[in-house]
């Protein structure tokens, strides 16, 4: 009996073995599977593209507070010798809607409109764009409040607040016969909803390092107060919202719309 009991586990044993050694490079296969995907997938939203919230009114109504929306972070990157063949690098264009670090706080991601770029000549007469010394068509902007603003509407002038000293360096340094000109290395900036933005008009020019992409896709819309979008932790009350309003709060015209620049020539 206890030769048959010892038989029988040799060959349990044996058939373990040959079961480890047969899968071994099965799971060791799966594992490093895995494990790619794994770092393919945060290289891609960490390097490729990133999921950025619309939190203000600022870009109205081309983007929506509550419009969730992927950022390529691929197009403005710099490019190599064999890269630049590759792959589609190009530099920020004017009328292009573009992701930043924030100038007076980097900790921070801004969506505005590259209105110029180096060397352009800016200036609004009455709410209207002139660059370099001729007038926009803007189909992107909107205008909403009825009366003209001293410095918003016409500007650059002289500042009717107090602005930072980014914004002063911009109106003592660079106007040149009543036009903003953009330096070298920046960008001019401003929010599609003109009447309540606060860009380049009131903390000077975007660093092009600052630069993050440019948005492609709304993936998701959902109406929420600014507050909820700005918490820098999840709270309680914007989940609740969300698992309760989900499909009532959900702007469907607006899910997968596709984000387009205007060329501005």
């Amino acid at each position: 009996m206890a030769t048959v009991e010892t038989q029988e586990s040799t060959a349990k044993s044996g058939v373990y073995q040959r079961y480890v050694e047969l899968t071994r490079d099965v799971r060791r296969s799966f594992v490093a599977e895995w494990t790619v995907t794994i770092v393919l997938l945060l290289f891609g939203t960490t390097t490729l593209v990133q999921a950025f919230v619309i939190p203000s009114a600022s870009m109205e109504d081309s983007l929506l507070i509550g419009d969730h929306v992927l950022v390529d972070k691929l197009t403005y990157s710099p490019d190599g010798r064999v890269s630049a063949h590759l792959l589609p690098y190009r530099d920020v264009r004017r009328g292009d809607v573009i992701v930043f670090r924030y100038p007076l706080n980097i900790q921070e991601d801004y969506v505005k409109r590259a209105i110029g770029v180096p060397g352009d000549r800016i200036r609004l007469v009455n709410k209207q764009l002139y660059l370099n010394g001729k007038a926009m068509k803007e189909p992107y902007a909107v205008h909403k409040t009825p009366y003209i603003d001293s410095y918003r509407d016409n500007f650059p002038t002289q500042p009717n607040s107090p602005l930072p000293a980014s914004a002063m360096d911009m109106l003592e340094n660079h106007v040149v016969n009543g036009e903003v000109v953009v330096p070298p290395g920046f960008i001019f900036a401003m929010g599609d909803n003109r009447d309540n933005s606060s860009d380049s008009r009131y903390w000077g020019f975007v660093p092009r390092d600052n630069i993050v992409g440019t948005p492609l896709v709304i993936y998701w819309s959902f109406a929420a107060p600014t507050e909820d979008l700005t918490n820098p932790n999840i709270g309680v009350d914007h989940l609740v919202d969300v698992v309760t309003h989900f499909f009532s709060k959900t702007r469907w015209s607006r899910e997968f719309n596709l984000i387009h620049g205007y060329p501005l020539q």
